[in-house]
């Protein structure tokens, strides 16, 4: 049995199946790891969501900004379609509340212990062990599958506040904090906060800002980390990370890892041509 990790998909449905011919992926036989943003941007959203839906427990994919992003849309009315945004065909679909409802329910985090992975979507802060990532992941979990809770949690999700870890964050800024490192982290400050704004290459950024994998100090420096989120940083293999968002939907390539070796095999690339988005507008 081969467990493979693939990257950010954002609704490249015809690449997504392209891979799996590539990795002669078989569902009875092998385990998909999906870093997050399974939809939206690319041209085929809701194909995606049913492909990945249909495999059952061969799948399992994590929750990330754009897949919260549809969750928003479809449960406040405070979060508006955005011009880019590629989600109509799910949003119209005569199986859009089991595809919704299916979504809701995935993992914010996902760790084996076996195979001595923890799949996330962006970023953990320097403050959290793997214990701590854990427990607060279960905590947004289950206001995501609470639909009154998630309904007010996305009434109130968006913004950059808190920067900071506190054991003693309460209520939506708790929330808020744990769903921006998990979805949307990339760099951090030498001094733990979270800096969201920068979403550029690790080359160009502002010398005060260090990648959430590098600051020192890093309470979760001991576990291997696969992630998503990220097409500037493109694939990345150190730091006791691996980053697999390689710009797919910006007419890059899509990525699968396999998990499962002691020694890592190259990665497996298909090539996109989706749409003419820029590293750093996802």
């Amino acid at each position: 049995m081969a467990v493979y990790a693939i990257g950010d998909v954002q609704g490249c449905d015809d690449e997504l199946g392209q891979l799996l011919n590539e990795l002669d992926f078989s569902p009875s036989r092998d385990t998909l790891w999906l870093v997050g943003d399974l939809v939206n941007r690319g041209p085929r959203s809701l194909e995606v969501l049913r492909r990945v839906k249909a495999l059952g427990s061969a799948a399992i994919s994590v929750l990330g900004n754009h897949d919260l992003h549809l969750l928003a849309l479809m449960l406040s009315t405070h979060e508006p379609i955005k011009s880019k945004d590629t989600l109509q065909s799910i949003l119209s679909a005569p199986d859009r509340d089991e595809l919704i409802y299916w979504l809701r329910h995935r993992p914010m985090l996902h760790h084996d212990a076996k195979l001595g992975y923890t799949m996330i979507h962006a970023g953990l802060p320097p403050q959290w062990d793997l214990a701590k990532a854990r427990a607060c992941a279960s905590e947004l979990e289950a206001v995501l599958r609470d639909e009154k809770q998630c309904r007010e949690l996305f009434a109130n999700m968006y913004g950059d506040k808190p920067e900071r870890w506190s054991d003693d964050l309460r209520g939506m800024a708790r929330l808020r904090f744990i769903t921006n490192c998990l979805t949307r982290l990339r760099f951090c400050r030498a001094d733990g906060t979270l800096e969201l704004k920068y979403k550029g290459e690790v080359k160009d950024a502002p010398g005060h800002l260090l990648p959430w994998f590098q600051v020192p100090d890093r309470r979760s420096r001991e576990a291997r980390i696969v992630f998503g989120h990220w097409s500037a940083l493109g694939y990345y293999d150190a730091d006791n990370v691996l980053g697999i968002d390689t710009g797919c939907v910006w007419g890059e390539k899509l990525c699968a890892v396999r998990l499962d070796q002691s020694v890592r095999q190259k990665p497996v690339f298909v090539p996109c041509s989706s749409s003419g988005l820029k590293p750093g507008q996802e």
